[in-house]
């Protein structure tokens, strides 16, 4: 679940699948970066493959999306706006 959890947010953003993002996604940026290591890190984990590696990763990729997005605006990132 986590991994598709993963990629459906990868898709989003580099697909624009489901639905396109409410920003534009510059090729080469941070968040097309991001959204390639959830595309294909949400597929190698639903897959089993490097899951390890990946995992500590992705951690990594929510961590700091955490503290570059989430947290200037709320402690809470439900109550971020984002």
């Amino acid at each position: 679940m986590t991994g598709l959890l993963f990629a459906a947010h990868g898709a989003q953003k580099i697909l624009n699948f489901p639905a396109p993002p409410e920003w534009e996604v510059a090729t080469f940026s941070m968040p097309w970066f991001a959204g390639m290591m959830e595309l294909f890190g949400g597929a190698l984990i639903v897959l089993g493959l490097f899951t390890r590696p990946v995992a500590f990763l992705l951690s990594g990729l929510m961590a700091s999306a955490y503290f570059i997005a989430h947290a200037p605006q709320n402690f809470y990132p439900i109550l971020s706006g984002r």
